[in-house]
């Protein structure tokens, strides 16, 4: 097929059947208004979302503005469009007819193209990595990594050879990218809603899912020790301190813990970050300190999520799924 150099875009809706029934994809945002009205640039695109949208959330804006304009100017007639629609759960490939319309009288989704649906096909036809791309939190977005997969269903006697394989080889690359999305979001909570003393109380709440007693120092206090921790009734106590910086922990604030450490304490750093060279090696030459960064401070979150105290599980709200793993051999 002669379209290597055109697009193909994944489209969400939650009217299934205006885009099957009338022909069209659509994205929202009524008030925005008509996009063709605007300079077609990302800058005006985003001027323009900000004044229509005063209260939006700052992190939401560039994508939202992005995504009108992307719509609007980017896409171009030829390109094709894949959609996943749940009123049937097929997967829709269709190719764009039209410029961009704006349509007012269809609330929300004002801003429209017109689309001819060349196939409609189950989703078992289609790898597990082709699923996940599809499957994306944004309402419209470009394929990349599995853009050529789609187009092959276009082509004549095209066989789901995904499907019929015994081994789908993207298994293992969609669970991993599930789980790394996760510990991603995780991560970006913690940084953005517990600094300070917040994360102090965080951790030792964590700790108390692990099953130890903890009592947090006083917020403002200058002992060198954030929380104190015990397994049981009897030594040795374990001294912890707790830095929500974003820069990387230097050797010289490990060793202010270990300062404050008396004769049979164990220490505890944790960080959102990381730790310097000079500090890791600190680490590794001194047993009875152990230092957590924020890859394995996830990890424990994930392990002991159940166990948190509710207030901590509403901050980080998860899900129990279950997804698809490789066979092990």
């Amino acid at each position: 097929m002669a379209n290597e150099e055109k697009k193909v875009w994944g489209i969400h809706t939650t009217d299934d059947n205006l885009f099957l029934n009338k022909n069209v994809i659509a994205i929202g945002w009524k008030e925005f208004g008509d996009c063709s009205k605007l300079e077609p640039n990302r800058e005006a695109y985003k001027t323009h979302f900000i004044d229509t949208y005063p209260n939006g959330k700052k992190g939401a804006i560039a994508t939202s503005a992005g995504m009108l304009y992307r719509f609007a100017c980017e896409m171009q007639i030829g390109d094709y469009v894949v959609f996943p629609s749940k009123i049937d759960r097929k997967i829709n490939i269709g190719i764009v007819e039209s410029d961009f319309i704006y349509v007012p009288d269809v609330d929300p989704y004002v801003q429209q193209r017109k689309v001819k649906w060349l196939k409609h096909l189950p989703r078992t036809a289609f790898s597990q990595g082709a699923l996940y791309e599809v499957g994306s939190a944004m309402s419209f977005f470009l394929l990349k990594n599995y853009a050529d997969e789609y187009l092959q269903a276009l082509d004549k006697g095209f066989k789901p050879a995904a499907a019929m394989a015994e081994t789908d080889e993207t298994v293992a690359a969609t669970a991993d990218d599930i789980i790394e999305s996760t510990k991603d979001f995780i991560l970006k909570e913690l940084s953005k809603k517990l600094k300070g003393y917040a994360l102090e109380e965080f951790v030792a709440d964590l700790l108390n899912a692990m099953g130890y007693r903890t009592k947090l120092s006083p917020q403002g206090g200058d002992s060198g020790i954030d929380i104190t921790a015990y397994k049981d009734e009897l030594p040795p106590r374990i001294v912890v301190q707790v830095k929500s910086q974003d820069s990387d922990i230097k050797e010289a604030t490990i060793q202010a813990l270990k300062g404050a450490m008396a004769e049979g304490d164990y220490g505890l750093f944790v960080t959102l970050s990381n730790y310097t060279k000079n500090a890791q090696k600190f680490l590794d030459n001194t047993p009875r300190i152990r230092g957590i960064n924020g890859t394995e401070l996830v990890e424990l979150i994930l392990k002991y999520y159940d166990q948190l105290s509710e207030k901590y599980r509403k901050m980080i709200p998860l899900k129990m799924v279950y997804i698809p793993v490789p066979v092990e051999e």
